[in-house]
């Protein structure tokens, strides 16, 4: 007799249920923050009872940390594809540098709240098992766009290829965060710099070249 390739009814039903929950829960975080982010409002944006929440998760901070690991996790997986040597042969190290960058300044905009909300959710969570998976998988995804990034290694002018080229990502990374993600209210840093968005993506790439003693 075949094998049964479908699961039984009702664990399809709960497994596409919690897909949806976690789905509705990054979306209310992202445009409610962690505080808006209730489990009746995101109940009602999974289209579940609160109730029906509560019986997979025994409170808010376990389905946020689920949430946390889910995200942290699909973005290493994403990241990991996406920065893959093989899809970058033929670019120069200029071109690498610009399209992490632009990447990166994108993924902040376009789902400031949801990082927002992780951040902060992250550096004030009691439990230090949890934060340091969270931690892992973020420095595995930071040391694979260092990997990339140093295989133009021979275009790199810097003496210390390696710590240079990470030291200019984390100040991509806190660029990013500082400026799009932290700020109660994103237009705040306009009032130092205008048209703060276009200078970061103007000129993150040129400080980080030149930090690795390159032109643009």
């Amino acid at each position: 007799m075949p094998k049964k390739t479908t699961l039984p009814a009702h664990q399809a039903r709960s497994r596409e249920s919690l897909a949806r929950l976690l789905k509705a829960t990054v979306e209310v975080l992202d445009e409610d923050g962690i505080e808006g982010a209730t489990i009746p409002r995101i109940a009602a944006r999974a289209g579940l009872s609160p109730g029906a929440v509560y019986r997979r998760f025994p409170d808010k901070d376990a389905l946020m940390r689920e949430v946390c690991l889910r995200v942290f996790e699909s973005n290493y997986k994403g990241t990991k594809d996406l920065f893959a040597a093989e899809h970058w042969k033929g670019k120069s190290l200029p071109e690498i540098v610009r399209s992490v960058i632009e990447l990166t300044l994108k993924g902040h905009r376009q789902h400031r709240g949801l990082v927002r909300a992780l951040l902060f959710f992250i550096w004030q969570h009691p439990d230090a098992a949890f934060v340091r998976r969270c931690d892992e998988m973020e420095w595995k995804t930071f040391q694979d766009i260092a990997d990339l990034v140093l295989t133009r290694r021979s275009e790199i002018r810097h003496p210390h290829p390696e710590s240079a080229v990470k030291f200019a990502i984390l100040m991509v990374a806190v660029a990013a965060q500082g400026i799009l993600v932290l700020p109660p209210d994103p237009k705040d840093m306009s009032r130092l710099l205008p048209d703060i968005d276009a200078q970061l993506q103007r000129e993150l790439p040129r400080m980080f070249l030149r930090f690795l003693g390159m032109k643009e």
